[in-house]
């Protein structure tokens, strides 16, 4: 009897099919098809047919635009010869850092308003404690603010 793992590692999916199995739309693939992260076959009238390589592909520019990759960045990481492939890495290596860091110190400041009786949380000076880098300009960068 064959696994369901078994039956995923032959894969002939159609657009849709792709689009439905990761919640995408489908320009949403077809645009990155257009930038060339994507090279799915065609079948005899035409029509896109993606084979495992291609969804995984898919999988890993969702993974990587989950962490903070944009298209270019992605479309480094998927071509083993481009130049600078190294040097963009380590550039989103160290950015995945410093937002580990904002991360953390964001989770230290969430406990203790969760745990701190002031009224106004920003007249707590233990909680001022999380905001001295920034207050003092001693941060080398202020986080992304939306």
């Amino acid at each position: 009897m064959k696994s369901s793992r078994d039956d995923d590692q032959h894969v002939d999916w159609s657009i849709g099919e792709v689009a439905t199995r990761f919640g995408l739309e489908t320009h949403v693939l077809r645009h990155w098809e257009d930038m060339r992260l994507l090279t799915p076959d065609r079948d005899a009238a035409g029509r896109r047919r993606y084979g495992r390589d291609d969804v995984v592909r898919v999988a890993t520019v969702i993974r990587s635009k989950a962490a903070g990759m944009s298209l270019e960045q992605i479309q480094v990481l998927l071509d083993g010869e481009a130049a600078g492939r190294h040097q963009v890495l380590e550039a989103h290596l160290a950015e995945l850092d410093r937002r580990m860091e904002e991360m953390i110190r964001s989770r230290a400041m969430t406990e203790h308003a969760l745990r701190c009786r002031a009224h106004d949380i920003a007249t707590c000076p233990r909680f001022r404690e999380n905001l001295d880098d920034l207050l003092t300009g001693e941060s080398s960068t202020f986080p992304f603010v939306h």
